[in-house]
């Protein structure tokens, strides 16, 4: 029997909570009220798959450059104290998808915002030829003119033959954007590193009317000469895209800033 997919929901100062898909408002439902994002007139988001804290200075990095952001979303994010205490000291809602659960601390994406989601969905794919699973999690926040961004943070299936499990992966995901009538950002870790993976993440954005932020600099991490890391989006507009170039991850971080519409 599968194992059941939930998040876990880390704040200062509340024990930590685990929520499970369908704990919350349905999508096409009325949400519940919630306090925006704030100065969300301008919308900054960072992306970064953080290697599971293994090189030094990841801390230094979140510090610098993830400190004026209102969304960080993080893959591979494993949940040790250091982690824990920065995200709790610096945004009101840390939720977390444990995709590998590790002896002490589960590694998965991670989404940390300014302010408490008034949607969450936890989704999981399992890597078909290693075992392991990939984690996804789609929250929805308020934003100060009134609208609701919903907020998709991926990290892709890596080993598999064919993208039939890298489509089946994406599948709800689509789902939960085609449910959803505000901006949306999505954003992550795609593990496009093959010309059929590209096919298929670029029809899926197509699909989705989804546009690809572009980076002029582009420092972003490639395997087989392909970028691995995107930010998608719609119902924004691109204000800057940097990629910062650091030494504390196998992966650059992605800086994007949005203006509402």
């Amino acid at each position: 029997m599968p194992k059941k997919t939930y998040a876990m929901r880390y704040v200062a100062g509340q024990p930590v909570e685990r929520i499970f898909p369908g704990a919350v408002a349905q999508l096409g439902q009325a949400l519940p009220p919630g306090e925006a994002l704030p100065n969300s007139d301008v919308l900054r988001v960072m992306v970064w798959n953080i290697f599971k804290q293994q090189r030094a200075e990841w801390l230094s990095v979140l510090k610098s450059f993830g400190k004026d952001t209102q969304l960080v979303l993080l893959q591979e994010a494993q949940t040790t104290p250091e982690l824990i205490k920065f995200a709790t000291s610096h945004y009101l809602a840390a939720d977390q998808v444990p995709a590998i659960v590790l002896p002490q601390h589960p590694s998965g994406v991670m989404t940390l915002a300014a302010a408490h989601p008034v949607y969450c969905c936890p989704l999981r794919e399992r890597e078909p030829l290693l075992r392991l699973s990939k984690s996804a999690l789609v929250t929805v926040y308020p934003l100060t003119n009134g609208e609701l961004v919903m907020v998709v943070n991926i990290h892709a299936v890596n080993f598999s033959l064919g993208v039939d499990v890298y489509s089946k992966q994406l599948d709800p995901i689509g789902e939960q954007i085609a449910s959803h009538t505000g901006p949306v950002i999505m954003a992550g870790d795609f593990n496009a590193w093959s010309r059929q993976r590209m096919n298929a993440l670029f029809n899926f954005a197509r699909r989705s009317g989804l546009k690809e932020v572009n980076f002029t600099d582009d420092h972003r991490r490639r395997t087989f000469g392909k970028a691995l890391d995107f930010v998608f989006y719609r119902g924004l507009t691109v204000s800057a895209a940097t990629v910062l170039v650091t030494q504390a991850s196998d992966h650059n971080p992605l800086l994007v800033e949005f203006l509402p519409r």
